[in-house]
């Protein structure tokens, strides 16, 4: 048994909480998954998971050993990151698209850092909101939220899980109320994110139970950021995402809203063309932007310290 291997197994199984998820997530079968992580235990000696036919939950056993779990496996796709690009001198334009939410909020920061080692390159970065093909635009990497294309021209690499969250102002709240339920939303001023692939139709699980709501936007913006601003003036409940959202959560400007009932999740990709192997320059970014947001990006860990 590979047992770095299977304690990322695990961290993704626990992060997820389905073996079929994490399976997905690392291109392994859910028998595969399940082998590993029932080899862990055994090396282990301990039982991480309570399994059933309606979930995956952490054992107290399992709950004590993610957290080093996590950090030991996030070390060593550090390491292995350094040691492929140890002595490589990347040179040259990159080019790079990405929403411009994220591309502000968080990649912005992380290519910089990314790029002091290297003076001699020079990226690109084009933030921008449209679904725009890497191939016809020329971009030597796509950042997306989502909205992956099914296209054996493209290659993709998941970077991050992309966490939807409904907030409001306590303003809002105050005047409004809180909703109880998904349906009462329909009564409520609603900021709808025009990205989204099924319109102003809102879906919510909580558990077994699933609901999709049909909102009436109160205001619609094709940026996160415009959105998360018409909310913190106290306009209305935004559909927002936890890396944008984080910060207003955390400082008690935006407050959760439904924080029992779950949106879909989405994932943060890196798209790039799939004719070719990636340049020495791409392959190091990517890399660089696993470490920084695998098995847990900094805004989740944040908010996963703060009960939110």
């Amino acid at each position: 048994m590979d047992q770095l291997r299977a304690m990322e197994i695990f961290v993704e199984v626990a992060r997820l909480r389905s073996f079929s998820a994490a399976g997905r997530r690392l291109g392994l079968t859910r028998a595969m998954v399940s082998k590993q992580v029932m080899q862990l235990e055994e090396k282990l000696q301990a039982r991480l998971l309570h399994r059933s036919t309606r979930e995956v939950s952490l054992t107290d056993a399992g709950l004590a050993y993610l957290e080093p779990c996590m950090a030991t496996v996030a070390q060593a796709q550090e390491a292995a990151r350094v040691l492929t690009h140890a002595g490589t001198e990347l040179a040259g334009p990159l080019r790079i698209q990405a929403p411009s939410s994220f591309g502000s909020a968080w990649l912005a920061d992380a290519l910089a850092r990314f790029s002091l080692p290297h003076p001699q390159l020079t990226p690109q970065l084009c933030v921008d909101d449209a679904l725009l093909d890497p191939i016809e635009h020329g971009f030597d990497l796509t950042i997306r939220v989502g909205g992956i294309p099914n296209s054996r021209a493209l290659s993709m690499r998941t970077l991050a899980p992309c966490r939807a969250v409904l907030c409001a102002s306590p303003a809002y709240l105050a005047k409004w109320g809180h909703p109880q339920t998904p349906q009462e939303l329909q009564r409520h001023r609603c900021l709808h994110f025009s990205h989204l692939t099924d319109g102003p139709r809102w879906h919510f699980t909580r558990g077994e139970e699933k609901h999709t709501v049909r909102v009436t936007p109160a205001f619609t913006a094709n940026n996160g950021l415009v959105l998360q601003q018409a909310a913190e003036r106290g306009l209305g409940i935004v559909y927002n995402t936890s890396f944008l959202a984080w910060r207003a959560l955390l400082d008690g400007t935006l407050v959760p809203v439904l924080g029992d009932w779950q949106l879909p999740l989405n994932h943060l990709s890196a798209l790039y063309p799939a004719s070719r192997q990636p340049s020495p320059k791409v392959r190091a970014l990517i890399d660089f932007l696993v470490a920084e947001y695998q098995p847990l990006p900094p805004w989740e860990r944040a908010l996963q310290a703060a009960g939110l």
